[in-house]
């Protein structure tokens, strides 16, 4: 029987293996009633418990939900991409490959970074596949004046391998390169890069359910490059601004809403002190990232009518990159579940699903809505459903 084709109960139990229910309500922090519920199937799980699930079994969110395997299984377009990539990140790191003549890979760099913050993880991994081996052979060849510099562009391009591969479910490989991303970063000197590199790897390890460990990495990423109040320089300001606020979301993902909602302030603050969007290595922070991570923040706190009332006020969205709009839109449609507007939210992720196909098939949420949101009874739950490739049952 394929994974898809369990309930959601059933896959718990199947992930829970030996442990009791007791264990297992224990480690999670719910009770065993709640077990219960879950493994017979009895009411649809919250994202708040879905994500204490996923980190006491040591599982994907989405691998709980049935839109991917335990180990996952990849359209064949994206094996073939993660393969040369994984081939290119380790063979980098051994000094494997990089005899060759030097080219001007800066603008492939930039060209991957936009397609992956346009949601397109595929094209994103080839660019960075190619960027990988450029940029080892531009640091092999480089003169002694310009090694940082070249060690900065490989800790980037890491960066971005290790982003795709966690987006494609190969978490080993992500761990690896952001593992490299960080030793060039650090031998770089430069400290923002540092900063990047370690909110990278508390992202990983979100993903990955390890919730304490993404909470002591992303504190890592917003203390070390935390301005001075006499500090005017906007890209460091939005850098520590960016940080923080995702140090946020880490923080209301394990519960701790206090820490949460104070991290956020501090984002807000800094966000506010630039009253405007500030571009960092291709990503904009400003007010409107700000809201956008509050009412995700908001959502996965059980707060939807919050988060709902905040996306109503969020007006202009431009500045967002595509893939940080879908992820809005996304928790949007769960706060619309959540407060019972089932129509209104399957309408809103059917929007998402069709018009960003391939970037929603590596997320996690539109399986999680589309389940709770009543799937059995529509047609536009069908549809979802071929999108992102689950069986939703």
């Amino acid at each position: 029987m394929k994974w898809i084709e369990h309930t959601t109960g059933q896959r718990i139990k199947l992930l829970r293996g030996a442990v009791t229910q007791e264990q297992l309500a224990h480690n999670a922090g719910l009770s065993i009633a709640t077990i219960r519920k879950a493994e017979q199937d009895r009411g649809q799980l919250s994202l708040p418990t879905l994500l204490r699930l996923a980190h006491a079994l040591g599982a994907d969110i989405s691998v709980i939900v049935g839109q991917q395997a335990p180990r996952r299984a990849l359209l064949a377009d994206d094996r073939l991409t993660l393969r040369e990539l994984s081939r290119t990140v380790h063979d980098t790191a051994a000094g494997v490959g990089t005899d060759r003549e030097p080219v001007d890979f800066s603008g492939d760099l930039a060209a991957g970074w936009d397609a992956y913050r346009a949601g397109r993880i595929g094209v994103a991994g080839q660019f960075a596949a190619s960027c990988v081996k450029d940029a080892a052979t531009a640091l092999a060849g480089a003169p002694e004046g310009r090694r940082m510099t070249a060690r900065g562009f490989l800790a980037d391009a890491y960066r971005l391998s290790s982003y795709v591969a966690n987006q494609l479910g190969a978490r080993d490989l992500a761990y690896a390169a952001i593992g490299h991303a960080a030793d060039q970063a650090r031998r770089a000197g430069d400290t923002l890069r540092e900063a990047s590199v370690a909110s990278g790897r508390s992202w990983i390890y979100l993903r990955d359910a390890r919730l304490d460990d993404a909470e002591h990495t992303a504190r890592i990423s917003h203390t070390r490059i935390e301005p001075s109040y006499s500090d005017r320089d906007p890209v460091a300001l939005a850098t520590y601004g960016w940080h923080v606020t995702f140090a946020a979301v880490v923080a209301a993902r394990r519960g701790d809403t206090t820490t949460a909602d104070d991290l956020l302030s501090q984002g807000s603050a800094v966000a506010a002190r630039l009253g405007r969007d500030v571009m960092v290595n291709g990503t904009a922070f400003g007010p409107a990232s700000v809201t956008a991570q509050a009412i995700g923040i908001a959502v996965s706190t059980g707060k939807a009518g919050k988060a709902l009332q905040l996306a109503e006020d969020l007006h202009d969205r431009s500045s967002l990159h595509q893939a940080a709009q879908n992820r809005l839109q996304l928790d949007i449609a769960l706060a619309q579940c959540d407060t019972r507007q089932y129509d209104t939210c399957l309408d809103t992720l059917l929007t998402v699903c069709t018009e960003h196909p391939e970037w929603v098939r590596h997320q996690t949420l539109p399986g999680v809505i589309a389940q709770r949101a009543g799937y059995a009874t529509t047609s536009r739950s069908r549809k979802i459903a071929k999108i992102i490739g689950a069986t939703l049952a």
